[in-house]
């Protein structure tokens, strides 16, 4: 079971992120914000650390594009398939 990023990292997961920001601001109808992006597993492990919990990231981001705390995220566990090479690698970045 992946519970950090420095696991997910080595495994090979992709992690999506878009805004959550709805149609609607408390009763008005405002303009749904379509920002989504693949993040950099990398990037996330150098700024927030190899033991940061997964299940605390989206407390950590913010939407670049409207500014909103509501952000969703994706976790995409690597293919079977290119399990094994991954791996291989894997090793070699702990």
């Amino acid at each position: 079971m992946v519970e950090t990023l420095g696991e997910a990292y080595t495994d090979g997961w992709k992690i999506s992120a878009r805004c959550g920001w709805g149609r609607r601001d408390g009763l008005k109808s405002v303009r749904e914000c379509l920002w989504k992006y693949e993040l950099d597993m990398m990037t996330l492990v150098a700024t927030r650390g190899r033991d940061f919990p997964l299940a605390m990231l989206s407390t950590r981001l913010r939407c670049p594009r409207c500014g909103s705390r509501r952000v969703m995220l994706a976790f995409t566990p690597p293919d079977k398939r290119n399990a094994g090479a991954i791996a291989a690698r894997g090793s070699f970045l702990a």
